[in-house]
């Protein structure tokens, strides 16, 4: 039996010493926000908090995590998607199929963190997570938007209507 604190709340959880802390996380806690993508913390999907840094949670064994570190998953960051981060998110409409999107905001939060009024470079050197469905302009645009920045670009869509005649 291993304690862990997810969210503000100590959970016993009774797992293998080298499961990951995702499927602890989903299975265990019941937390199902952080998804499994790769399963060698290359894409970022499974992205959550330990005491602030970002860590791939995928390759991160139960063992290695201290009962005294704080786990913050996607649903700990804000209970009402109110963090600056999601309500950019939405206004933005920065997903398309949304699978990733929640290790992108918890990467994106870790940054701002770290950052609050990132470059294109900071962005760029921290934000190493993959969307299969392209939206990095708008990954990008949400976080500078999230951390005030009034530079950011319009993402306005255009339709072009075609005539069929």
């Amino acid at each position: 039996m291993a304690k862990i604190n997810v969210n503000g709340r100590v959970h016993d959880v009774s797992a293998e010493p080298d499961t990951p802390l995702l499927w602890v996380l989903r299975e265990q806690v019941g937390l199902t926000g952080t998804k499994y993508g790769c399963g060698v913390a290359q894409c970022g999907a499974c992205t959550v908090h330990i005491d602030g840094a970002p860590v791939r949670s995928c390759a991160l064994p139960l063992a290695a995590v201290q009962p005294s570190q704080k786990i913050t998953t996607i649903e700990g960051l804000s209970h009402d998607g109110s963090h600056p981060l999601q309500k950019a998110w939405v206004q933005l409409d920065v997903p398309q199929c949304g699978y990733c999107q929640s290790g992108m905001i918890m990467a994106a939060a870790a940054l701002l963190k770290d950052k609050p009024r990132p470059t294109d470079a900071d962005i760029d050197a921290s934000i190493t997570n993959i969307c299969r469905c392209g939206t990095f302009n708008r990954v990008r645009a949400a976080i500078k938007q999230a951390a005030g920045d009034t530079r950011v670009a319009s993402l306005d869509i255009v339709h072009v209507h075609r005539s069929t005649t």
